[in-house]
């Protein structure tokens, strides 16, 4: 892999990336609701189901899925009703800046490490978009893991900047939203989880083609 492919592998993925998806949304909503130290958890999640998306692409489970339509739509409709669960949770919220404390261990910080890697797990149209974007950017040529391992550490790397930002804007917003502000910040993002819920809901295989 050269040098120049590496630096367009960076480019597209910080721009595709950067777009509002499942775990930015919950970024921003950890970092308003409970601040950067406590959003790092579900950045961690996020990490490491990407990781675990990386590992499959490179062992051909990405064709495996887009050749088994039962497998596909199994996984989608957990993402989908996983992401509405999510996005109800949030419209329920009551907005209290302390109803969820989160420190180092607990379970809390579990749940949002939890929440955050199986929205991204969950997520077949990420495992198909991996499986057609990443093998772009190997070269037939030379050995496939070492490259795979790199571009997992460049996503991993834009990943962790992409939704720090995003978790301190939240953060940003946290000492400005209070009560009835707080709650209806959580209803927009509440409602965005379950609308792009719905998206994947009806998200067919043709579209992907």
């Amino acid at each position: 892999m050269t040098l120049a492919t590496l630096l367009l592998f960076l480019i597209s993925s910080a721009a595709i990336i950067a777009m509002p998806g499942p775990t930015v949304l919950l970024a921003l909503h950890n970092g308003s609701n409970h601040g950067v130290r406590a959003a790092a958890w579900g950045m961690g999640g996020a990490v490491l189901a990407d990781a675990l998306l990386v590992t499959a692409v490179a062992c051909g489970l990405g064709i495996l899925l887009q050749a088994s339509e039962t497998l596909f739509q199994a996984v989608k409709w957990v993402g989908a009703a996983y992401l509405v669960w999510l996005g109800w949770k949030m419209l329920r919220s009551t907005g209290a800046l302390a109803e969820l404390p989160v420190e180092e261990g607990s379970s809390c910080s579990v749940g949002l490490f939890m929440r955050c890697f199986v929205v991204a797990l969950t997520n077949p149209k990420a495992l198909l978009f991996m499986s057609a974007f990443l093998p772009q950017f190997i070269d037939g040529t030379q050995a496939q893991l070492p490259q795979y391992a790199l571009l997992a550490v460049v996503l991993t790397l834009l990943n962790v900047s992409i939704m720090l930002f995003y978790a301190l804007c939240g953060a940003r917003l946290l000492s400005r939203l209070q009560g009835g502000h707080l709650r209806a910040f959580n209803r927009v993002t509440g409602g965005l989880l379950m609308t792009l819920g719905g998206v994947l809901a009806f998200y067919r295989r043709s579209a992907a083609a």
